[in-house]
């Protein structure tokens, strides 16, 4: 018998669903592009209001046919998808847009077979992503922000979350340029250790009729890393950065600096679950963050919007998507405006965006 506080939980859940299923839309109908899957997308604010998303789109991930895909919203209108960056007969994966302080948007992505052989490439846009520079190869061993926006602080630093995926170890890096991106400087391994991880309670699995179930993501749980670092500002020279991690804890780790990221602690676990997917943070203009991340240690459903005054302690105040199926790999970002903006996989078939006015973020 359901108790009185699971119903109420129920109905908030839902009506927070509808009033978010009125602002979110389709980038592109399913089925309507030439691609039939696409994943890993990045927003971008552009200076007149607009917004830029990009992703990588193809017949599936890691196929030849893979290339970066790009769509405008102009007047809440998103444009037909067009591409941004193709490799002959290999995919290109995780881009990322961002603007430095020079005033130049910037497309980093990745290009090879698989992540552990990813090499990075990067494009200039001087006109706000009508026209790009052509392709630019990075040296061996940078590879830009990995699938999160970079953090640029207030005098143009870019301190920008990366990592590397090899054969059972993961780590998270992180590479920062004080020069707008002529030159980097690379800091880490940051890691979480075994010792750390086997001495975690792990989070609970989800159960058959829980949102997020997923009866095929079975199997003993490994410590291989962390990766995909989202970084966001706590105030003074203290950043952190919130990861992805394979891990026996199932949860999302964190490092920090307080030396606007020229040193970094290693990492630990938060007490919240991480389902080794992609997850994203921001900073808001009043100094709470946000995370967007999955609910669950298992699958890629539900999605859900948490807020924090402190950066450590979060409360979930959204679900975005809670029915069967992959709601992953989210971008956020805050809008001139104070609106928050967010696009996500939506099933392989398609990108979601959706725009949440601030007023609907509780205090904490």
């Amino acid at each position: 018998m359901k108790t009185l506080r699971h119903i109420l939980i129920c109905i908030a859940t839902t009506c927070s669903m509808l009033a978010n299923a009125q602002t979110g839309k389709f980038i592109f109908e399913p089925g309507s592009t030439s691609f039939p899957s696409s994943h890993a997308s990045t927003i971008v604010e552009l200076k007149n209001g607009d917004l830029m998303a990009a992703w990588f789109g193809g017949t599936h991930e890691r196929a030849p046919d893979v290339a970066i895909w790009s769509s405008r919203n102009v007047h809440g209108v998103w444009s037909q998808p067009i591409e941004l960056a193709r490799e002959p007969n290999i995919p290109e994966w995780n881009p990322v847009l961002f603007h430095t302080k020079d005033g130049k948007l910037w497309l980093y992505y990745k290009v090879g077979p698989s992540p552990g052989e990813w090499s990075a490439r990067r494009m200039f846009s001087t006109d706000e992503g009508l026209t790009w520079s052509k392709p630019e190869q990075l040296p061996a061993g940078l590879l830009g922000p990995i699938r999160a926006k970079p953090l640029v602080l207030p005098d143009g630093t870019i301190v920008a979350g990366t990592s590397f995926e090899a054969y059972k170890t993961w780590a998270a890096w992180v590479e920062r340029s004080t020069d707008d991106g002529k030159t980097w400087a690379k800091i880490g391994p940051i890691t979480i250790s075994p010792a750390v991880d086997e001495a975690t309670t792990p989070a609970p699995d989800p159960k058959p009729g829980d949102p997020g179930f997923d009866a095929k993501s079975k199997g003993p749980r490994h410590t291989v890393g962390i990766i995909q670092p989202s970084i966001v500002s706590l105030g003074g020279r203290h950043l952190r950065m919130y990861a992805r991690s394979q891990t026996i804890a199932s949860k999302i780790a964190v490092a920090d600096s307080i030396d606007n990221g020229l040193t970094w602690t290693q990492a630990r676990f938060l007490d919240l679950p991480n389902n080794n997917s992609g997850i994203d943070a921001v900073r808001l203009k009043d100094g709470r963050i946000v995370l967007i991340f999955n609910d669950t240690t298992r699958g890629r459903s539900p999605l859900n919007l948490a807020v924090s005054r402190d950066g450590e302690h979060f409360h979930i105040f959204t679900t975005l998507e809670n029915t069967p199926g992959e709601f992953s790999y989210p971008a956020l970002i805050q809008a001139t405006n104070g609106d928050l903006l967010m696009t996500y996989t939506w099933n392989r078939k398609t990108i979601k965006f959706i725009r949440m006015p601030l007023k609907d973020v509780p205090p904490s």
